[in-house]
């Protein structure tokens, strides 16, 4: 099976969408750029591949991350004589198993990953999976005079994580919180007049939507209020949204435990390459 790879067009849109459609918890991420960033800069970034007879095996973004869905191998190695000829990326993400079989024919391209999170749990919610929760937490959209708690959190949630501190590394990190508190997808839980669970909607899509920087601050942990949050946070959004979605490192057991409590399940694993 011969595959060829074409810059994204919008005579290939429509394909393209169905094919990440199928497995939608898995490729948000590249499904929202699709329908949703029609900036020049990510269109050039974004690549289809193309088996003989005109069929999508593979959706990929090649910008400031690479982010890969393919169907076969032959795909990967399409994919992986775009990625010889891309430098600079912060980091490689997707299916497991895509990004190993990627990464075995890129790595002599790149430096040595500064980490790598070999597997990551694919996570998804829906309205009959939502297990009952306490009201015992407001949750609501995150308000701009908050903005300073926000991004201190967030910071606080990606230092330990993904071991650097974006204050430091990224001037725009602040700025870009900012943003997303007056987009309105940043969420938090209120507790006795205190900010206790911290939460923002990344990628989205017709079947789902990507929640990010889950985070409860150390001091409000132990106390049920996680839990309560979440749910009340995923009792909102699914009034807007089919199902939710996210993903989390195999070796976090507390936030694995949690989104058991809240009635996540497990559908597919993820593996991230970050430098």
């Amino acid at each position: 099976m011969a595959v060829r790879t074409e810059r994204i067009s919008p005579a290939r849109e429509g394909a393209a969408l169905a094919y990440l459609a199928a497995s939608p918890y898995e490729h948000v991420f590249l499904a929202y750029v699709v329908l949703f960033d029609l900036s020049p800069t990510t269109r050039e970034a974004i690549y289809v591949a193309l088996d003989a007879d005109e069929r999508v095996t593979g959706v990929g973004y090649f910008g400031r991350q690479t982010v890969l869905a393919a169907s076969d191998d032959e795909t990967v190695a399409a994919f992986a004589e775009i990625g010889a000829r891309y430098h600079g990326e912060r980091m490689i993400v997707g299916p497991r198993e895509t990004i190993a079989a990627y990464w075995s024919l890129v790595a002599q391209w790149h430096p040595a990953p500064r980490l790598v999170r070999d597997r990551q749990y694919v996570m998804m919610l829906d309205r009959t999976t939502l297990k009952p929760y306490e009201h015992r937490v407001l949750a609501r959209k995150a308000r701009i005079d908050e903005w300073t708690a926000v991004a201190d959190n967030s910071a606080q949630m990606i230092t330990g994580e993904l071991a650097y501190d974006p204050r430091r590394s990224s001037p725009e990190f602040t700025a870009n919180v900012r943003t997303m508190i007056e987009r309105g997808v940043w969420w938090v839980g209120e507790s006795l007049g205190r900010l206790c669970f911290f939460c923002n909607i990344g990628p989205w899509s017709p079947q789902t939507a990507q929640l990010q920087g889950i985070w409860t601050p150390p001091e409000m942990r132990g106390k049920g209020l996680a839990t309560a949050a979440l749910g009340a946070v995923c009792d909102r959004l699914l009034g807007m949204t089919p199902t939710l979605s996210l993903y989390v490192n195999d070796f976090n057991e507390r936030a694995i435990a949690l989104y058991d409590r809240v009635g996540f399940s497990t559908v597919a694993e993820f593996q991230t390459i970050l430098f």
